[in-house]
Protein backbone atom coordinates (compact mmCIF):
# COMPACT_ATOMS: atom_id res chain seq x y z
CA UNK A 1 0.00 0.00 0.00
CA UNK A 2 1.07 3.57 -0.70
CA UNK A 3 -0.16 7.00 0.34
CA UNK A 4 -3.16 7.82 -1.82
CA UNK A 5 -3.61 10.86 -4.04
CA UNK A 6 -5.99 12.16 -1.34
CA UNK A 7 -2.97 12.46 0.99
CA UNK A 8 -2.54 11.16 4.53
CA UNK A 9 -4.12 9.27 6.22
CA UNK A 10 -5.46 7.72 3.01
CA UNK A 11 -3.79 4.62 1.60
CA UNK A 12 -4.19 3.03 -1.85
CA UNK A 13 -3.77 -0.64 -2.67
CA UNK A 14 -3.71 -1.96 -6.23
CA UNK A 15 -5.61 -5.22 -6.70
CA UNK A 16 -4.48 -7.27 -9.70
CA UNK A 17 -7.38 -8.88 -11.55
CA UNK A 18 -7.73 -11.32 -14.42
CA UNK A 19 -6.73 -9.82 -17.76
CA UNK A 20 -9.45 -9.14 -20.32
CA UNK A 21 -9.44 -8.61 -24.10
CA UNK A 22 -7.63 -5.28 -23.67
CA UNK A 23 -4.87 -6.60 -21.40
CA UNK A 24 -4.02 -6.22 -17.72
CA UNK A 25 -6.82 -5.19 -15.36
CA UNK A 26 -6.65 -3.74 -11.85
CA UNK A 27 -8.91 -2.24 -9.21
CA UNK A 28 -7.88 0.06 -6.35
CA UNK A 29 -8.87 -0.17 -2.69
CA UNK A 30 -8.55 3.13 -0.82
CA UNK A 31 -8.65 3.15 2.97
CA UNK A 32 -8.32 5.20 6.11
CA UNK A 33 -8.55 3.86 9.66
CA UNK A 34 -10.75 5.35 12.35
CA UNK A 35 -9.18 6.72 15.53
CA UNK A 36 -9.73 3.51 17.51
CA UNK A 37 -9.59 -0.17 16.65
CA UNK A 38 -12.99 -1.29 15.41
CA UNK A 39 -14.71 -4.31 13.90
CA UNK A 40 -16.96 -2.01 11.85
CA UNK A 41 -16.25 -0.67 8.37
CA UNK A 42 -17.92 0.99 5.41
CA UNK A 43 -17.02 0.35 1.76
CA UNK A 44 -18.14 2.92 -0.81
CA UNK A 45 -18.42 2.18 -4.54
CA UNK A 46 -18.73 5.03 -7.05
CA UNK A 47 -20.97 5.48 -10.08
CA UNK A 48 -20.38 5.90 -13.82
CA UNK A 49 -17.79 8.49 -14.91
CA UNK A 50 -16.75 8.72 -11.29
CA UNK A 51 -14.23 7.57 -8.69
CA UNK A 52 -13.70 7.69 -4.92
CA UNK A 53 -12.95 11.19 -3.59
CA UNK A 54 -15.66 11.37 -0.91
CA UNK A 55 -13.50 12.29 2.08
CA UNK A 56 -16.23 14.16 3.99
CA UNK A 57 -18.54 11.14 3.72
CA UNK A 58 -15.74 8.84 4.85
CA UNK A 59 -14.85 11.14 7.76
CA UNK A 60 -18.49 11.04 8.87
CA UNK A 61 -18.28 7.25 9.11
CA UNK A 62 -14.89 7.32 10.82
CA UNK A 63 -16.24 9.69 13.47
CA UNK A 64 -18.88 7.06 14.19
CA UNK A 65 -16.42 4.22 14.70
CA UNK A 66 -16.11 2.75 11.20
CA UNK A 67 -12.95 2.22 9.20
CA UNK A 68 -13.61 3.75 5.79
CA UNK A 69 -12.81 2.20 2.41
CA UNK A 70 -13.45 3.20 -1.17
CA UNK A 71 -13.15 1.04 -4.28
CA UNK A 72 -12.23 2.34 -7.71
CA UNK A 73 -13.60 -0.34 -10.03
CA UNK A 74 -11.70 -1.57 -13.09
CA UNK A 75 -11.20 1.10 -15.76
CA UNK A 76 -12.27 3.92 -13.44
CA UNK A 77 -10.27 6.54 -11.57
CA UNK A 78 -7.05 5.21 -10.08
CA UNK A 79 -7.64 1.92 -11.90
CA UNK A 80 -7.67 3.25 -15.49
CA UNK A 81 -4.69 2.11 -17.57
CA UNK A 82 -3.56 3.62 -20.86
CA UNK A 83 -4.45 0.54 -22.93
CA UNK A 84 -8.04 0.45 -21.69
CA UNK A 85 -11.40 1.81 -22.82
CA UNK A 86 -12.47 3.77 -19.74
CA UNK A 87 -15.48 2.37 -17.83
CA UNK A 88 -16.05 -0.56 -20.24
CA UNK A 89 -17.26 -4.01 -19.22
CA UNK A 90 -19.39 -6.44 -21.21
CA UNK A 91 -21.08 -7.94 -18.13
CA UNK A 92 -21.70 -6.38 -14.72
CA UNK A 93 -20.65 -9.65 -13.08
CA UNK A 94 -17.08 -8.78 -14.09
CA UNK A 95 -17.09 -6.35 -11.17
CA UNK A 96 -17.73 -9.19 -8.74
CA UNK A 97 -14.03 -10.08 -8.92
CA UNK A 98 -12.85 -6.81 -7.38
CA UNK A 99 -15.77 -6.65 -4.96
CA UNK A 100 -14.86 -10.15 -3.75
CA UNK A 101 -11.21 -9.18 -3.43
CA UNK A 102 -11.96 -5.94 -1.57
CA UNK A 103 -14.40 -7.70 0.75
CA UNK A 104 -11.84 -10.39 1.57
CA UNK A 105 -9.27 -7.74 2.51
CA UNK A 106 -11.71 -5.74 4.62
CA UNK A 107 -13.10 -8.74 6.49
CA UNK A 108 -10.59 -11.58 6.67
CA UNK A 109 -7.37 -9.58 6.45
CA UNK A 110 -8.37 -6.42 8.33
CA UNK A 111 -10.70 -8.10 10.81
CA UNK A 112 -14.03 -6.37 10.22
CA UNK A 113 -17.16 -8.44 10.81
CA UNK A 114 -19.75 -5.64 10.42
CA UNK A 115 -19.48 -3.92 7.05
CA UNK A 116 -21.89 -1.45 5.50
CA UNK A 117 -21.72 -1.44 1.71
CA UNK A 118 -22.44 2.01 0.26
CA UNK A 119 -22.86 2.58 -3.46
CA UNK A 120 -23.84 5.37 -5.84
CA UNK A 121 -25.76 5.27 -9.14
CA UNK A 122 -24.28 2.54 -11.39
CA UNK A 123 -22.40 1.27 -8.35
CA UNK A 124 -25.77 0.89 -6.65
CA UNK A 125 -26.96 -1.46 -9.38
CA UNK A 126 -23.72 -3.45 -9.34
CA UNK A 127 -23.58 -3.76 -5.55
CA UNK A 128 -27.22 -4.80 -5.31
CA UNK A 129 -26.54 -7.65 -7.75
CA UNK A 130 -23.34 -8.61 -5.90
CA UNK A 131 -24.95 -8.57 -2.45
CA UNK A 132 -27.79 -10.74 -3.76
CA UNK A 133 -25.39 -13.24 -5.33
CA UNK A 134 -22.78 -13.39 -2.57
CA UNK A 135 -24.80 -12.77 0.63
CA UNK A 136 -21.67 -12.29 2.78
CA UNK A 137 -22.30 -12.82 6.49
CA UNK A 138 -20.41 -9.62 7.37
CA UNK A 139 -22.85 -7.44 5.36
CA UNK A 140 -24.49 -5.32 8.03
CA UNK A 141 -26.38 -3.02 5.67
CA UNK A 142 -26.57 -1.68 2.13
CA UNK A 143 -26.86 2.04 1.37
CA UNK A 144 -27.86 2.93 -2.19
CA UNK A 145 -27.35 6.57 -3.10
CA UNK A 146 -29.46 7.35 -6.20
CA UNK A 147 -29.04 3.83 -7.60
CA UNK A 148 -29.49 3.31 -11.35
CA UNK A 149 -32.41 0.89 -11.48
CA UNK A 150 -33.88 1.66 -14.90
CA UNK A 151 -33.13 3.50 -18.13
CA UNK A 152 -34.17 7.13 -17.85
CA UNK A 153 -35.58 9.11 -20.77
CA UNK A 154 -38.47 8.57 -23.14
CA UNK A 155 -40.65 5.50 -22.65
CA UNK A 156 -39.88 4.04 -26.09
CA UNK A 157 -36.25 3.57 -25.00
CA UNK A 158 -37.46 0.97 -22.48
CA UNK A 159 -39.78 -0.81 -24.91
CA UNK A 160 -39.18 -4.49 -25.76
CA UNK A 161 -38.27 -3.54 -29.33
CA UNK A 162 -35.67 -0.98 -28.24
CA UNK A 163 -34.26 -3.35 -25.65
CA UNK A 164 -33.96 -6.14 -28.24
CA UNK A 165 -32.23 -3.80 -30.70
CA UNK A 166 -29.77 -2.63 -28.04
CA UNK A 167 -29.08 -6.23 -27.08
CA UNK A 168 -28.35 -7.15 -30.70
CA UNK A 169 -26.09 -4.19 -31.43
CA UNK A 170 -24.34 -4.54 -28.07
CA UNK A 171 -23.60 -8.19 -28.77
CA UNK A 172 -22.40 -7.74 -32.36
CA UNK A 173 -20.69 -4.33 -32.08
CA UNK A 174 -19.89 -3.95 -28.38
CA UNK A 175 -17.31 -1.15 -28.80
CA UNK A 176 -19.53 0.99 -31.01
CA UNK A 177 -20.26 4.38 -29.45
CA UNK A 178 -23.77 5.01 -28.23
CA UNK A 179 -24.88 8.49 -29.39
CA UNK A 180 -25.78 10.87 -26.59
CA UNK A 181 -25.42 14.48 -25.54
CA UNK A 182 -24.03 15.54 -22.16
CA UNK A 183 -24.56 19.12 -21.03
CA UNK A 184 -21.83 19.04 -18.39
CA UNK A 185 -24.11 20.93 -16.00
CA UNK A 186 -23.92 18.27 -13.31
CA UNK A 187 -20.13 18.04 -13.04
CA UNK A 188 -19.80 21.82 -13.26
CA UNK A 189 -22.26 22.17 -10.38
CA UNK A 190 -19.97 20.01 -8.22
CA UNK A 191 -16.40 21.05 -9.08
CA UNK A 192 -14.91 23.93 -7.09
CA UNK A 193 -13.19 25.42 -10.13
CA UNK A 194 -16.60 25.77 -11.75
CA UNK A 195 -19.74 26.33 -9.64
CA UNK A 196 -19.43 23.71 -6.91
CA UNK A 197 -17.55 23.06 -3.68
CA UNK A 198 -15.79 19.73 -4.29
CA UNK A 199 -12.26 18.99 -5.44
CA UNK A 200 -11.88 16.06 -7.83
CA UNK A 201 -9.63 15.06 -10.71
CA UNK A 202 -11.25 16.02 -14.00
CA UNK A 203 -9.29 13.30 -15.78
CA UNK A 204 -11.19 10.73 -13.73
CA UNK A 205 -14.53 12.54 -13.50
CA UNK A 206 -14.62 14.69 -16.64
CA UNK A 207 -17.09 17.53 -17.11
CA UNK A 208 -18.42 16.01 -20.33
CA UNK A 209 -18.44 12.46 -18.91
CA UNK A 210 -16.91 9.39 -20.58
CA UNK A 211 -18.24 7.88 -23.81
CA UNK A 212 -20.83 5.13 -23.62
CA UNK A 213 -20.46 1.98 -25.74
CA UNK A 214 -23.26 -0.32 -26.85
CA UNK A 215 -21.72 -3.36 -25.18
CA UNK A 216 -21.56 -1.58 -21.82
CA UNK A 217 -25.13 -0.28 -22.09
CA UNK A 218 -26.27 -3.80 -22.99
CA UNK A 219 -24.67 -5.01 -19.75
CA UNK A 220 -26.48 -2.28 -17.81
CA UNK A 221 -29.87 -3.18 -19.29
CA UNK A 222 -29.32 -6.85 -18.54
CA UNK A 223 -28.50 -5.83 -14.97
CA UNK A 224 -31.68 -3.75 -14.81
CA UNK A 225 -33.71 -6.77 -15.90
CA UNK A 226 -32.19 -8.95 -13.18
CA UNK A 227 -32.90 -6.36 -10.50
CA UNK A 228 -36.45 -5.72 -11.69
CA UNK A 229 -37.16 -9.45 -11.59
CA UNK A 230 -36.52 -9.22 -7.85
CA UNK A 231 -33.45 -9.65 -5.65
CA UNK A 232 -33.12 -11.00 -2.13
CA UNK A 233 -30.43 -8.94 -0.39
CA UNK A 234 -30.53 -10.27 3.18
CA UNK A 235 -29.36 -7.11 4.97
CA UNK A 236 -31.31 -3.91 5.71
CA UNK A 237 -31.24 -1.57 2.71
CA UNK A 238 -31.44 2.24 2.70
CA UNK A 239 -32.21 3.93 -0.62
CA UNK A 240 -31.55 7.68 -0.76
CA UNK A 241 -32.54 9.93 -3.66
CA UNK A 242 -33.55 13.48 -4.36
CA UNK A 243 -37.22 14.39 -4.05
CA UNK A 244 -37.41 15.35 -7.74
CA UNK A 245 -35.75 15.07 -11.13
CA UNK A 246 -35.41 17.89 -13.65
CA UNK A 247 -33.84 18.42 -17.09
CA UNK A 248 -32.59 22.02 -17.06
CA UNK A 249 -31.28 23.50 -20.31
CA UNK A 250 -28.93 25.88 -18.50
CA UNK A 251 -27.27 26.37 -15.12
CA UNK A 252 -30.47 27.20 -13.23
CA UNK A 253 -31.22 26.59 -9.56
CA UNK A 254 -32.60 23.16 -10.49
CA UNK A 255 -29.07 21.97 -11.29
CA UNK A 256 -28.13 22.49 -7.65
CA UNK A 257 -31.30 21.18 -6.01
CA UNK A 258 -32.56 18.16 -7.97
CA UNK A 259 -31.36 15.01 -9.72
CA UNK A 260 -30.58 15.98 -13.31
CA UNK A 261 -29.06 12.57 -14.15
CA UNK A 262 -31.62 9.89 -13.23
CA UNK A 263 -35.39 9.66 -12.82
CA UNK A 264 -36.10 9.51 -9.09
CA UNK A 265 -39.55 8.08 -9.81
CA UNK A 266 -37.86 5.01 -11.24
CA UNK A 267 -35.61 4.75 -8.19
CA UNK A 268 -38.62 4.89 -5.89
CA UNK A 269 -40.52 2.38 -8.05
CA UNK A 270 -37.82 -0.29 -8.06
CA UNK A 271 -36.34 0.23 -4.57
CA UNK A 272 -38.29 -2.63 -3.03
CA UNK A 273 -37.01 -5.01 -5.71
CA UNK A 274 -33.65 -5.09 -3.89
CA UNK A 275 -34.78 -7.17 -0.93
CA UNK A 276 -37.39 -7.71 1.79
CA UNK A 277 -36.22 -4.90 4.11
CA UNK A 278 -35.89 -1.59 2.26
CA UNK A 279 -36.19 1.97 3.54
CA UNK A 280 -36.66 4.69 0.91
CA UNK A 281 -35.95 8.34 1.75
CA UNK A 282 -36.47 11.27 -0.60
CA UNK A 283 -34.14 14.10 0.42
CA UNK A 284 -35.54 17.52 -0.54
CA UNK A 285 -33.07 19.59 -2.53
CA UNK A 286 -30.55 16.79 -3.05
CA UNK A 287 -28.59 16.32 -6.25
CA UNK A 288 -27.77 13.03 -7.99
CA UNK A 289 -24.94 12.12 -5.63
CA UNK A 290 -26.84 12.88 -2.46
CA UNK A 291 -23.75 13.22 -0.25
CA UNK A 292 -22.35 15.87 -2.62
CA UNK A 293 -25.47 18.03 -2.31
CA UNK A 294 -25.49 21.53 -0.84
CA UNK A 295 -25.10 21.73 2.92
CA UNK A 296 -28.73 21.48 4.07
CA UNK A 297 -29.82 18.43 2.02
CA UNK A 298 -26.44 16.78 2.53
CA UNK A 299 -26.72 16.98 6.29
CA UNK A 300 -30.35 15.90 6.11
CA UNK A 301 -29.07 12.79 4.33
CA UNK A 302 -26.51 12.19 7.07
CA UNK A 303 -29.27 12.39 9.69
CA UNK A 304 -31.35 9.88 7.74
CA UNK A 305 -28.38 7.51 7.47
CA UNK A 306 -27.79 7.77 11.22
CA UNK A 307 -31.45 7.09 12.03
CA UNK A 308 -31.43 4.04 9.76
CA UNK A 309 -28.07 2.87 11.10
CA UNK A 310 -29.23 3.08 14.72
CA UNK A 311 -32.60 1.47 14.04
CA UNK A 312 -31.72 -1.38 11.70
CA UNK A 313 -27.98 -2.03 11.67
CA UNK A 314 -26.39 -1.32 15.03
CA UNK A 315 -29.49 -2.37 17.00
CA UNK A 316 -29.46 -5.82 15.41
CA UNK A 317 -25.81 -6.55 16.08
Amino acid sequence: MVTDVLGEPWLAETIDLRADFEGDVVATLISRPSAATTSRAVLHVHGFSDYFFHTEYADWWAERGHDAYGLDLRKYGRSIRSHQSATYVADLDEYFEELDAAWERITRRDGHDQVVLSAHSTGGLVCSLWAHARRPPELAGLILNSPWFDLQGKAWMRSPAATALLDQVGRRQPMRMFPREVSGHYARSLHREHEGEWEFDLRWKPIESFPVRFGWLRAIRRGHARLQAGLDVPAPVLVLASDRSTTPASMTDDVFSSDIVLDVGQIRRWATAVGPHVTFVAVPGAVHDVVLSCSEPRHRAYREILLWLDAYVLASR
